[in-house]
């Protein structure tokens, strides 16, 4: 068994929690804020045998998209503004050694 968490942003976690409630999985979540623009995010946790890792990842991979956003600050010798890659998932992926629901 493994233990699937994702840190998705904000906008794409009611996309990818009703993508895997429809494949059969669940997931908990917590919010979340940080990164270069302290974006808001939710953290999943997803609890998946070993042979359904990969449908849960391809969902996951399916649902986030990410997004280019106009840097704030940017040196004064740069002619077009900077952008910063905002938004986007990433995934941790470990061995969930055991698994109980009191």
């Amino acid at each position: 068994m493994k233990m699937v968490m994702a840190v998705v942003p904000r906008d794409d976690t009611e996309y990818v929690l009703q993508a895997l409630v429809s494949a059969g999985h669940t997931a908990s979540f917590v919010g979340s804020r940080g990164g270069v623009l302290r974006q808001e995010k939710k953290m999943l946790f997803i609890a998946v045998q070993n042979e359904d890792l990969h449908q849960v990842l391809g969902i996951i991979q399916d649902s986030c998209h990410c997004q280019d956003q106009a840097a704030s600050r940017q040196p004064e010798s740069e002619p077009t503004p900077a952008t910063i890659g905002m938004g986007g998932t990433v995934v941790f992926v470990w061995d969930l050694e055991k698994f109980e629901i009191y």
